[in-house]
C-alpha cells in the first residue's frame, strides 16, 4: 500500500473513534529498515484510540499490517 494511502488509512480509523477529529494528527517518518506513523490526538480522546487494554490500538497495528505488502518495510505506529 502506498505510503499516502497508509497515512489515510490511520487518519480515518482515528477520526472515527474520537470525540474531535479536528486534533487528530499523522505524521509519518521514514527510516532505513521501517516506516514510522506517529499518531497524535487530544489528551481526553487517547483512551478511546488505545482501548481498554490496549485492545483498540492492537486492532490499528493488525489493520496496518493487513495492509502492508508484503515486500515492503514493516510500518510501526505510535500513538502519543
Amino acid at each position: 500500500m502506498a505510503d499516502n494511502n497508509m497515512k489515510q488509512l490511520i487518519q480515518y480509523v482515528a477520526e472515527s473513534l474520537v470525540d474531535d477529529p479536528s486534533a487528530v494528527r499523522v505524521n509519518q517518518t521514514e527510516g532505513p529498515d521501517a516506516i514510522i506513523v506517529e499518531l497524535n490526538v487530544a489528551p481526553e480522546d487517547m483512551g478511546k484510540v488505545i482501548g481498554k487494554q490496549g485492545r483498540i490500538a492492537k486492532a490499528i497495528r493488525t489493520v496496518v499490517k493487513a495492509a502492508t505488502n508484503k515486500g515492503d518495510k514493516p510500518v510501526f505506529v505510535e500513538i502519543q
